[in-house]
């Protein structure tokens, strides 16, 4: 027998069942909000190196992984590394995400490698009272100390004829003729004034916002980073691919970009006085587990320290000459203090450290100069420091010694019962010997070991026997 429910009942089930589905149908096709738009922005403040390098790799990464529209690198830079800059410059043209440097706050500079990377930014722009240019190139050895005019005297047709360039000069000579090549080209690329670029280079020429933004230098002249977004809104770029993306900023979502402990690390690796002072510590440590092996903590210290340094060494512009001059005078100071030689090792070994640190890294490179009075200091506190482990290690060889059968030696004791054939026992530190002496000897005397011969202690009496009773 089978139950059929009420035919309201089921007029009032397909109801509900048809009213589901609607707004099931609904929900589905009805358009969801879209999320705001993620515009990424990464902070640059300083020299340009290997840590800002793989920041700026790590944000091109990450806004190309997120769809973030817009990638913004806040920029205020005195110049840096030439290598850190290509590598840079490398990573924003072949970007699939579209990079405006922005050179911010006011107040802020685009120096040197900054112009490089405006100039090859899909949008520069900059805050007002900031300045950029100034990018000659300076690298280790460069320039030309003789002082000669950039030109030849005028010839018989009055015209002024370049001077041929010589020895350090033609390198100067070939590295600010690439460079300017390579800033043109990134100018004509972004449709930028490349007269501009070029002087930046030849003459070290630098502009205000305002005239880079009247000469054509720069995109935007904005206070901050929001009214920039703001002025953006409806900007076309051409991004690696050719294809034109016409940006949508008006209520974009900003995220910004810390360096993780990896970039910390990085950075503070690029600063020379770190690494030789890493490099001083690892001198030392390897060379004080030699002469007294066994401890371990020096010797494992100094090996890692050693380590850093010349990996920190090889992420600078440094001149392995330099090191080399720095590491004689270590040793040098250290077998002074070792090997005494009237001083002549140790004043050697100091101007050597003087002499490889100012040959180490160019001055002229912005952030990576070491000063004098830095390099002169860490000279003579090395000095210092040997002098004063020198002068412990000649002291504590002139102390008694305190440990071992040596300390024997001018100990005082006791005589004991007599043993025969003249010895009797010593009662010395709470042990007894077998002594010997050329004077007759008495139970009860006190004596003092004068020498040690086998298991047998020659003594002596502490009195001059005139006056013993």
């Amino acid at each position: 027998m089978r139950l059929h429910a009420p035919l309201p009942f089921r007029r009032l089930l397909a109801a509900a069942a048809l009213l589901i589905g609607s707004l099931l149908a609904y929900a589905t096709t009805a358009p969801q909000p879209s999320p705001p738009v993620q515009v990424l922005s990464v902070r640059v403040d300083g020299v340009i190196g290997p840590a800002t390098a793989d920041l700026v790799h790590r944000a091109l990464r990450r806004a190309s992984a997120d769809g973030a529209a817009l990638l913004v690198i806040e920029l205020d830079t005195p110049g840096g590394l030439d290598t850190s800059m290509r590598a840079i410059i490398k990573d924003i043209l072949a970007a699939t995400v579209p990079v405006a440097t922005f050179v911010h706050p006011e107040g802020a500079r685009a120096a040197s490698a900054g112009t490089y990377i405006l100039y090859a930014s899909h949008i520069a722009a900059m805050a007002p009272a900031t300045n950029l240019g100034a990018a000659t190139p300076v690298a280790i050895g460069m320039g030309d100390a003789g002082g000669r005019p950039a030109r030849e005297p005028a010839g018989p047709d009055g015209a002024d004829r370049p001077r041929a360039p010589a020895g350090g000069e033609a390198m100067s000579a070939k590295a600010v003729n690439d460079a300017a090549a390579y800033i043109r080209g990134l100018a004509q690329l972004r449709g930028r004034d490349a007269d501009f670029a070029e002087r930046a280079v030849r003459e070290a020429a630098s502009l205000s916002a305002e005239e880079a933004l009247a000469a054509g230098v720069i995109d935007i002249v904005a206070a901050d980073l929001p009214a920039l977004l703001r002025q953006l809104d409806g900007h076309t770029v051409e991004l690696v691919s050719g294809e034109r993306l016409t940006l949508a900023l008006a209520d974009a979502r900003i995220e910004r970009l810390e360096p993780d402990l990896r970039n910390r690390i990085l950075a503070a690796l690029a600063n020379p006085q770190l690494a030789l002072i890493l490099m001083m510590i690892g001198i030392y440590g390897l060379f004080f587990e030699f002469t007294s092996p066994g401890f371990g903590v020096p010797g494992v210290a100094g090996a890692i320290c050693l380590l850093i340094a010349l990996y920190a060494f090889q992420l600078l512009p440094v001149n392995w000459a330099g090191v080399a001059l720095i590491a004689i005078g270590a040793a040098l100071m250290l077998a002074e203090a070792f090997a005494p030689s009237f001083g002549v090792l140790g004043i050697g070994g100091i101007i050597a450290f003087i002499v490889g640190g100012l040959f180490l890294v160019d001055g002229e490179v912005p952030g990576f100069g070491l000063p004098l009075s830095f390099i002169v200091g860490l000279a003579l506190a090395s000095a210092a420091l040997i002098i004063a482990i020198g002068a412990f290690a000649v002291k504590s060889r002139q102390r008694r010694v305190v440990s071992g059968r040596e300390e024997l030696i001018g100990a005082r004791g006791v005589i004991g019962a007599p043993i025969g054939d003249g010895d009797h026992w010593i009662h010395i530190h709470g042990e007894n010997w077998r002594a010997r002496s050329k004077e007759a000897l008495c139970s009860g005397e006190a004596v003092t070991v004068t020498a040690i011969d086998g298991l047998i202690l020659q003594v002596s009496h502490d009195e001059p026997p005139q006056t013993r009773r």
